[in-house]
């Protein structure tokens, strides 16, 4: 086992948060229910996926702003919200009224680039402007100076009995310093570094050479290192490694074999780029916490990283979620070197 890496310091999970078009109520419910079963296991922080026009949370600000008054200490996040779909404004205010609501601890994760199946939905989204929105890194800026207290308007003040401010309300101080980006290429960690960003890694990467190795883990390490590198904080800048991690040590055995052939059905697609913008996926990691911890430390690019939250696959069943995250918080943390909390609340 290498000794390089960084003892781990905050444990975290992400979850889709799938639901029945026939009864969203009960996946929605699962969801805060899975949070709150985080907090009680003494998980840093609880992360949830964005999904528009499928079935799964569209609105993750809503259901961070109901977990934060059913939670005290777990800290929320949004790993990511697609900024194509947002207004930086509105968006802000949002995110600082879940910060106040929750006491400080939201994380909010955001990404760039046309939303998927622009050309199906962008009449709905944006009848007028579709063709002129930019998409770009300067839509992410709009809401980092928002978040931060830059002036929306030149009006403040009185006007009659309402009292008007030129910056986002409510203001919450910390916040900025709080916010993620989602990167799977070293422009984008390169970019989130310059901004003063945190950076949210994942199970994806962008294998931009065509003539490099398909190598997941030197990818990934090379932005990793690019975006410290451009970060004001540098070696201290917070980077959160995101893999799907399948722990089985109180997993049954039927668990255990639908688990591996899980985890197999996606293997092929980790041999090789995907599609036209090269992707490469890693895989699974699924076993017992000393064999996940083995491989972990093995990997060069969470040897760098201190921060994980790690993926519940998307498709499981309520039960594994609970045996996964159990096993997650009282084996493979402290496999990875970080002390069981031990069950808070019970």
């Amino acid at each position: 086992m290498a000794s390089m890496s960084r003892p781990l310091r905050k444990l975290g999970f992400l979850t889709i948060g799938l639901f029945d078009a026939a009864n969203p109520g009960r996946g929605h419910a699962d969801t805060l229910e899975i949070i709150e079963l985080g907090e009680r296991l003494g998980f840093d922080s609880a992360w949830v996926r964005h999904r528009h026009l499928q079935y799964g949370i569209s609105s993750p600000v809503a259901v961070l702003a109901a977990a934060s008054q059913r939670t005290r200490r777990i800290e929320l996040g949004t790993a990511v919200i697609p900024l194509g779909w947002e207004n930086p404004l509105r968006l802000a205010e949002d995110l600082a009224t879940v910060d106040v609501l929750s006491g400080g601890r939201l994380n909010p994760g955001v990404s760039v680039g046309p939303p998927i199946h622009y050309d199906q939905v962008k009449e709905a989204l944006y009848p007028v402007s579709a063709e002129v929105e930019d998409f770009g890194y300067g839509r992410v800026r709009r809401l980092l100076d928002l978040v931060a207290g830059e002036p929306a308007t030149d009006f403040k003040g009185a006007e009659g009995f309402e009292q008007y401010s030129d910056v986002v309300q409510p203001h919450s101080p910390g916040l900025a310093r709080r916010m993620w980006y989602g990167g799977g290429s070293l422009a984008s960690a390169r970019w989130a570094g310059e901004q003063g960003m945190n950076l949210l890694t994942s199970s994806v990467v962008k294998a931009e050479d065509p003539d490099g190795a398909p190598d997941f883990a030197a990818i990934q390490l090379a932005q990793i290192r690019e975006f410290r590198a451009r970060h004001p904080e540098g070696e201290a800048a917070r980077v959160s490694q995101g893999l799907v991690v399948i722990p089985t040590d109180s997993a049954t055995a039927e668990q255990r074999e639908r688990y591996a052939e899980f985890a197999a059905a996606r293997l092929p697609r980790t041999t090789s780029p995907q599609g036209p913008a090269r992707l490469l996926f890693a895989p699974d990691l699924v076993g017992t916490s000393e064999e996940i911890a083995e491989r972990l430390h093995a990997h060069a690019a969470f040897r760098e990283v201190d921060e994980v939250a790690f993926a519940l696959p998307f498709t499981f069943r309520r039960e594994d979620y609970v045996q996964i995250l159990t096993d997650m918080a009282t084996k493979l943390g402290p496999a990875l070197g970080r002390p069981d909390p031990g069950h808070v609340g019970g």
